[in-house]
């Protein structure tokens, strides 16, 4: 996993997944970033996610909020970096979220990001049943039982 790679979901909007370590203080190429790592301490246009490592969002609705807010800005033609430390679980999380966003059906989501991106992406059966919420969510209905 690198800094370049770039996942163009179904609408055609773009997203860079990275890893704290992948860290560029300038980048020409990055429009916005979402992250859920306070290692990233970001200086340029940028969302925080409150979010523990191999966890769930502290606050549910805000995060499913910036998850929204950094899609439209990718709808919009802006390259969003997503990252957390590792730029696996969380990032993957918040890619599958946006994927559902983006017209992938909620139950192919998690595999569509891993095919496209990374293996392991989605670490933990929590975060899997996140993106099953989320899409409960947006679509206001209820969620699954958590697992």
């Amino acid at each position: 996993m690198a800094a370049t790679t770039i996942i163009t979901l179904p609408c055609g909007a773009r997203v860079r997944p990275a890893a704290s370590y992948e860290r560029r203080e300038y980048d020409p190429d990055r429009g916005f970033g979402l992250y859920m790592d306070p290692h990233w301490a970001p200086t340029w246009p940028s969302e925080m996610i409150e979010w523990e490592n191999l966890g769930l969002p502290i606050d549910f609705e805000n995060a499913a909020r910036a998850i929204r807010d950094a899609y439209a800005r990718a709808q919009e033609g802006a390259l969003i970096e997503i990252g957390c430390q590792g730029g696996i679980g969380r990032t993957g999380t918040v890619i599958a979220c946006m994927a559902i966003l983006a017209g992938i059906p909620a139950d192919q989501a998690v595999t569509w990001v891993r095919e496209r991106y990374l293996v392991r992406a989605v670490e933990t059966r929590s975060q899997e049943w996140w993106v099953l919420w989320f899409d409960a969510h947006i679509r206001g209905s209820i969620p699954p039982a958590k697992p």
